[in-house]
């Protein structure tokens, strides 16, 4: 009978070698799981005595990239494989056995290899792909530490639905404004390349004094057309002393809390922060998360600098004795119907629904505010846009009146 030199991982963490007499592999797997023992490494022993490597099989993948919607469907079909009673690994076994030649076939089979070599779930996503956000991973780590990862699972589809369903109304609301954008943007290329030299050599040559908004056009015309690449240059020094100096340190810090003061756009950054802070912190607290550790995860998970130092001083807050409800409105950055909202929930003993309650409230003011964002865009673009062709024409059109009105009559 053949012998399969093994190591395995026993149920105390330890690490153990040796081997066991089998037919098969398949069988040999058997027997070590009933020693409950979970191999990592199994492989056939030669007529010599040393272990002689499989080689048909290839090691997994790692760092696999994978879209938002390859995500979304991974966390669904896993979710529906645990809430059916399949343990983890034999779920991510029936991904990686799809029919189809996905990603996800790759991700499942590292995923898979990774708990094998004794490392937790919340690591093997990570290591099979960075699409799957510290957010994400944070959560299944939360999931770990309570037992119920299938109901995070479940959590993080809702969400990643959620924000792709944002994404889509976004993307769609800006379709027809950036057509208008960039048609007027080519409308006055063409105006300042082709059509306005023309017409500065004709009307030049009349003599005339031109109006002021002519010659202000022509000579931006002229300066574009000398100067373009230095004012490519310039753009480009521009943008990146900018990132430099935003990628890091107080400048980091700087960047993260202006963008949450932009017109549109803060308010916008703000509701979402609201939104996945109270669905996370429900999710966490009514899955048996302490408040400590939930607050730390969410910290973790959150990429904005400066969100986190307010979550680190709302952390700190609580872990000295104070209430949440307090600490919340101690931070003067929360609005005051959540501070009463987590007030409420804490006076009741039950502060997971109540944000679960606020979380669904904050996810329909999101809605709300993206859709006024993006009816907004729209006339917003054709407005500048209209502006700045508008300023072209009348500048081209009183150029050319002035001139003919100075021509003398027959």
């Amino acid at each position: 009978m053949p012998i399969f030199v093994y190591q395995a991982l026993q149920t105390s963490g330890g690490k153990t070698s040796g081997e066991v007499e089998a037919v098969s592999r398949q069988e040999a797997f058997a027997k070590l799981r009933k020693q409950n023992l979970q191999p990592f490494s199994l492989t056939p022993k030669s007529d010599d005595g040393a272990a002689r490597p499989i080689t048909a099989r290839s090691a997994p993948a790692k760092n696999v990239i994978l879209s938002r919607s390859q995500v979304l469907l991974f966390t669904e079909e896993l979710c529906d494989l645990l809430e059916a009673g399949l343990k983890l690994d034999r779920a991510l076994q029936v991904i990686e056995q799809r029919q189809d030649k996905s990603t996800l076939r790759a991700v499942a089979a590292s995923a898979r290899q990774s708990l094998r070599e004794g490392a937790t779930f919340s690591v093997a996503l990570k290591t099979a792909s960075p699409s799957f956000s510290d957010l994400y991973c944070n959560m299944v780590k939360a999931g770990e530490a309570s037992g119920t990862v299938s109901k995070i699972l479940k959590r993080q589809v809702e969400f990643l639905t959620m924000m792709g369903e944002l994404q889509r109304r976004v993307t769609s609301a800006l379709i027809y404004p950036s057509v208008i954008f960039t048609a007027g943007i080519a409308l006055l290329a063409i105006f300042m390349a082709f059509l306005l030299p023309q017409l500065t050599s004709l009307l030049t040559k009349t003599g005339k004094t031109l109006p002021l908004a002519t010659r202000m056009l022509i000579g931006t015309s002229e300066f574009f057309a000398a100067y373009w690449w230095f004012i490519l240059i310039i753009l480009g020094l521009c943008a990146l002393i900018f990132r430099h100096l935003t990628s890091k340190g107080e400048g980091l810090k700087w960047w993260d809390r202006t963008k949450l003061e932009i017109p549109f756009i803060g308010p916008l950054l703000r509701m979402r922060f609201y939104a996945q802070f109270t669905q996370t912190l429900s999710t966490l607290l009514n899955n048996d998360v302490s408040l400590m550790q939930a607050m730390q995860l969410i910290r973790n998970a959150t990429p904005n600098v400066h969100l986190q130092d307010l979550l680190e001083r709302l952390a700190a807050h609580v872990q000295d004795g104070a209430q949440l409800s307090r600490a919340i409105a101690r931070t003067e950055f929360f609005p005051p119907t959540l501070v009463d909202i987590v007030q409420v929930g804490e006076t009741t003993g039950d502060l997971g629904s109540a944000l679960e309650r606020s979380a669904k409230n904050y996810d329909k003011q999101l809605s709300l505010v993206i859709e006024r964002a993006t009816a907004l865009i729209q006339p917003l673009v054709i407005l500048i846009v209209a502006l700045f062709v508008g300023l072209v024409a009348y500048s081209m059109i009183s150029g050319i009146l002035q001139t003919v009105s100075g021509l003398p009559r027959r």
